[in-house]
């Protein structure tokens, strides 16, 4: 299976961090103690700015869960055809070469799908195959991947597309001044990407997935996740999570053991940029080199965390380095379970 190419869309209203750290203050005025304090979480988090799905104003006017859930389905649709329509034009293809998609998101709910209603909207063949997935969160852009090369495993003669639609911040509690809240407050923005994944029989060029493994971790239900509460999905972040990211070495050593390769010989690492403690405890965990996770930290710094979607922006500046035949890459992401994703690759 090759990863023939990746789409971008970013939503039109950009504010840089002191901008929404101002706005958060005026709503969250009388909360802290400290008012400083809301300041100095929004720069240790080391982002300059997000895109939104609204205008700062628009939040405002959200009145529950059912108007910021209808604001994630039109923003959604747009954003998502928009990241497919640059994959397929990438990839010199058209919807009616879709033969399966796939959807990940965590940050709303539709029903029918987002994928659904994009069938009509690009259109999509009347055949296609749909595998909307909900509740991986940061995960799921490589778990995607994974599971769209497990089917086109079975199916070499077709073609996948991935799309991840995440708009995090319709999903701000308001009224919740949680430290947990103030940092994903903080630390994630909106955006869409979309994967073309072909089978082996297709003669696509890209790297190719050589092999997959989801790791889950055992009792860790609270380390990340939503808590789904009458005002709609509240965070659940624990300051567990960087020690669960030092801790991968073992598991990616096994990983690539078994694919008779060494960590030493991964030439591009395409990370989730979860955050700075999290990437820091990656580096320190996996014994990087300085810039080995330069692309996750210019992503981070550039647009925030945009949960699942993050990790595909990385893969995208990867594709578009080239790096020479028979390099090694390594994407992998954590989520939600807890659990971690893994994806050798090789150009």
């Amino acid at each position: 299976m090759q990863i023939a190419a990746v789409g971008l869309s970013l939503p039109a209203h950009y504010f840089d961090q002191r901008e929404l750290a101002d706005a958060l203050s005026h709503l969250w005025a009388g909360r802290f103690h400290n008012p400083q304090r809301l300041d100095q979480i929004h720069r240790n988090v080391l982002v300059g700015g997000r895109h939104l799905a609204l205008p700062i104003e628009g939040y405002a006017k959200l009145k529950g869960f059912g108007d910021a859930n209808a604001a994630y389905i039109e923003c959604g649709l747009e954003l998502g055809e928009q990241a497919i329509r640059a994959a397929l034009a990438r990839a010199s293809l058209s919807p009616a070469d879709v033969d399966h998609i796939f959807s990940v998101s965590v940050t709303g709910i539709s029903v029918p799908s987002l994928d659904a209603r994009l069938a009509n909207r690009l259109p999509l063949r009347g055949d296609v195959k749909r595998t909307p997935i909900f509740g991986l969160g940061c995960v799921a852009g490589a778990a995607g991947i994974a599971r769209a090369a497990d089917y086109l495993r079975a199916f070499p003669d077709q073609t996948a597309v991935l799309l991840s639609v995440e708009l995090c911040s319709l999903t701000l509690q308001r009224s919740d001044a949680s430290i947990a809240n103030v940092i994903a407050s903080g630390l994630f923005g909106d955006g869409a990407a979309a994967v073309v994944l072909r089978g082996a029989n297709t003669g696509a060029l890209g790297p190719r997935i050589l092999a997959t493994r989801s790791i889950f971790y055992p009792d860790t239900e609270r380390v990340m996740g939503w808590d789904v509460a009458d005002g709609g999905f509240q965070v659940v972040l624990s300051a567990d999570v960087p020690r669960m990211a030092a801790g991968l070495r073992p598991d990616v050593d096994r990983f690539l053991a078994d694919q008779g390769i060494d960590l030493s010989e991964i030439g591009i690492f395409v990370c989730h940029p979860g955050g700075p403690r999290v990437l820091e405890a990656i580096e320190r965990g996996l014994s990087l080199a300085p810039d080995a996770l330069a692309a996750s930290w210019e992503h981070l710094s550039r647009v925030g965390n945009l949960s699942s979607a993050s990790v595909l922006f990385v893969l995208a500046e990867a594709l578009d380095e080239k790096p020479e035949p028979g390099t090694f890459g390594l994407l992998l992401a954590m989520g939600p379970g807890f659990c971690s994703e893994l994806v050798l690759l090789q150009w």
